[in-house]
């Protein structure tokens, strides 16, 4: 904040639309950007990998992999989204604490479960209460991630199996015929072919997952659509320094162009990408581009 916003109100219209923008809480609202394309950076290859596995799993010759595999799939894809964010979460962190407090409170002698309340020893407690707010965020983006990895990665895991099932087989039998294992086949034929295929889905998850973003505020997180409603709300001299009247309109109007912007700077990555897929594969891309050269 600069040196002249200690009176908000002998200011003019500029330099009180500066002081307001360079709060405390609006840093807040710009750092909460900052958690938005951290837990995409981080969610999204986290969530192609359980999707790898899943879809590994769905295909193997093993018979419990393979129903481990498409259970995971379909339990998965089956559940509305805000009924697993709003369950899983509440599940992993007392099931993280239950398992702390097996290891470091064995004295305990009353009962965990109290009705509807989850009791866990102070040493339990993850975070601990005395940790510093730094790790109570931490902890509860890492949550987040986890449980969107685990959402995406189902719809990943269809994605890419596929994917897989639509390299034709018959190049992985003429691999084999030149001698290459069942193993080698897959990783050399089928896994580099199969993403030309799985990319078009991709690319719609990859845009589903933005636009999935704002459920962080269920989560818990101070996300930017919680900062939005926070400070476009109708605010009082009585509670604030900055009184305005109701611009929720503007603030999620900078949303809307943030989630645009981000959105076709996806789709101009995501083509190239295509692009680069297609090269002298026999897809109508890349007989586009053979003829072309």
């Amino acid at each position: 904040m600069y040196s002249y916003c200690s009176d908000p109100d002998a200011l003019s219209t500029f330099r009180w639309l500066s002081c307001y923008l360079t709060t405390g809480v609006h840093m807040s609202f710009y750092w909460s950007f900052l958690k938005v394309l951290m837990l995409l950076a981080i969610t999204a290859p986290v969530a192609l990998g359980f999707g790898f596995l899943g879809a590994m799993a769905a295909r193997a010759p093993f018979s419990p992999a393979r129903w481990i595999g498409k259970g995971y799939i379909a339990i998965v894809r089956g559940v509305p989204d805000i009924a697993f964010f709003l369950f899983f979460v509440i599940a992993l962190d007392q099931g993280i604490e239950w398992l702390r407090h097996q290891v470091k409170c064995p004295d305990w002698d009353q009962p965990i479960r109290q009705g509807s309340d989850f009791l866990v020893c102070s040493f339990a407690k993850m975070p601990l209460n005395s940790a510093p707010q730094w790790q109570h965020e931490a902890y509860g983006f890492s949550l987040a991630v986890v449980t969107f990895a685990i959402v995406f990665g189902a719809f990943a895991a269809n994605v890419l199996f596929g994917a897989m099932r639509a390299v034709p087989y018959a190049q992985v039998e003429t691999a084999e015929a030149y001698g290459m294992t069942h193993r080698q086949a897959f990783w050399r034929i089928t896994v580099p072919q199969m993403w030309v295929y799985a990319l078009p889905g991709l690319s719609n998850l990859w845009m589903v997952l933005i636009k999935a973003t704002p459920l962080l505020f269920l989560l818990g997180i101070e996300d930017i659509v919680y900062w939005a409603r926070e400070l476009g709300g109708t605010k009082t001299s009585r509670f604030t320094s900055y009184p305005h009247g109701d611009w929720r309109m503007w603030y999620f109007l900078v949303l809307l162009i943030f989630y645009l912007a981000f959105t076709k700077l996806s789709e101009v990555v995501l083509e190239r990408i295509m692009v680069r897929l297609t090269h002298a594969q026999a897809t109508l891309g890349g007989e586009a581009q053979r003829k072309a050269s």
